[in-house]
């Protein structure tokens, strides 16, 4: 029997991009194929089986990619939450700390009912100040996030561990050593 493609094989790693020392994970390698980017929709789903979500939200900008499609999978809607001034309604807004300096992200003050079920998506998880934010303008709304869901994981950079210590049920599909 053939070996079987995980989701971690179809992952295309760019050295020294978007400067020197870094290693770029890049997912559109995953999203490019068919059966890759469906078991990645699968495998991001599996831990939630028998879960309604009222609403899947998708981080800026590859999370729109998989939340898009965890949304359409699930018949549920889909919100973006979005970069600081690219949504045209009424907005609520939370700024979170960068490597050096700070980002503000946003979301629809209408997007989202109190009582809602969330799921949450993005493609990768380093430090966790993106999702920390996305959670924190989900739960302004009075809306409960229910999971987070990551295709792959940078345990070094400790994302896992600080959304955790803030109750959250963390599913990543893989990890990479280093940053």
């Amino acid at each position: 029997m053939p070996n079987r493609k995980q989701v971690k094989d179809y992952i295309r790693t760019i050295p020294d991009f978007p400067h020197e020392g870094i290693m770029f994970r890049d997912v559109t390698t995953l999203f490019l194929d068919a059966r890759g980017f469906r078991m990645a929709v699968d495998q991001l789903l599996h831990p939630y089986a028998g879960i309604r979500f009222d609403k899947v939200a998708g981080l800026e900008a590859r999370g729109f990619i998989m939340g898009g499609a965890i949304a359409h999978q699930l018949s549920t809607g889909f919100v973006p939450i979005r970069k600081k001034g690219k949504l045209p309604g009424k907005t609520i807004e939370q700024t979170y700390q960068l490597e050096y300096g700070e980002a503000t992200m946003e979301l629809h003050e209408d997007s989202l009912q109190p009582g809602e079920k969330v799921l949450l998506v993005d493609d990768l998880l380093a430090t966790g100040g993106t999702a920390e934010a996305g959670i924190k303008l989900i739960e302004k709304l009075g809306a409960e996030v229910i999971g987070c869901s990551f295709i792959i994981d940078l345990p070094d950079l400790g994302g896992r561990t600080k959304l955790e210590a803030m109750g959250q049920n963390v599913h990543v599909l893989c990890e990479f050593e280093g940053d």
